[in-house]
């Protein structure tokens, strides 16, 4: 074979393979058509009643120092949660959401005065609903330590939420699958694999009782108290939505 040939013939099996290759290629990446879809998205609405019972405590204190406002400020907690502890509450009952030690100003003609330090500190107790005769009693111990009364809410513990989540979301996804099957009967389809779904949003907020203002503390105290007594848990509403995509056959 002359050396035209060998190059003609080597050529020729270069031009092959690209090719073959070409053509794997196209049949590897060839997107995958969808075909039609529905988009629908599903909701639930359930109902709820409420099986904690959280109280929050502020505590404030100012010093000169960082030191001093802090150490105060450990003083009342500690104080708080004794007389907590003598109601018949477990330590673990009482819970800190937090805690900030920072710079305490006054303006004083539109001059920014440093005046030492402020120590907040946000404590809060839970108790469970056939312990809602006690929120009087555990108000009572908040002030004597010297805390103020920051709100009262009613609440689901974790294991509810849980429970009420899944349960929600379950509905709003057989909801999503009703009103697709309904589309697709109207276009004489029927609903096919689910090609993906989102979930949209989760509705559960703590259903509050009682809100501090800006009133006096003996005021505060004495409404805390009269909310806490006159009113009833009753069943709340928890709404769940979610996002699907079916494929029409």
């Amino acid at each position: 074979m002359t050396k035209n040939n060998t190059a003609i013939g080597v050529t020729a099996i270069l031009s092959a393979l690209i090719i073959i290759i070409a053509v794997i290629a196209l049949v590897a990446f060839k997107p995958v058509s969808s075909g039609n879809t529905v988009n629908v998205q599903g909701t639930a609405t359930i109902k709820a009643m409420p099986d904690l019972i959280t109280v929050s405590f502020n505590i404030e204190t100012k010093n000169a120092t960082s030191a001093g406002a802090t150490e105060a400020n450990d003083k009342i907690y500690d104080e708080l949660v004794n007389q907590l502890v003598l109601l018949g509450f477990e330590k673990e009952k009482i819970v800190t959401d937090s805690f900030n030690v920072y710079p305490n100003y006054n303006w004083v003609n539109g001059r920014q005065l440093d005046n030492g330090f402020r120590a907040t500190h946000s404590v809060k107790v839970e108790l469970s609903m056939n312990q809602s005769d006690m929120i009087s009693e555990v108000i009572d111990a908040g002030v004597n330590a010297g805390a103020g009364v920051s709100y009262i809410n009613f609440e689901l513990t974790k294991e509810s939420q849980n429970k009420y989540k899944a349960e929600a979301m379950k509905m709003a996804a057989e909801d999503a699958r009703v009103k697709a099957e309904a589309v697709a009967s109207g276009f004489d389809k029927k609903v096919g694999n689910l090609v993906s779904t989102s979930v949209n949003d989760y509705g559960y907020y703590p259903w509050n009782l009682y809100s501090s203002s800006s009133s006096g503390a003996g005021e505060d105290v004495a409404m805390a108290k009269q909310v806490a007594a006159n009113i009833q848990p009753g069943e709340e509403e928890i709404t769940a939505s979610v996002s699907a995509v079916f494929k029409l056959r």
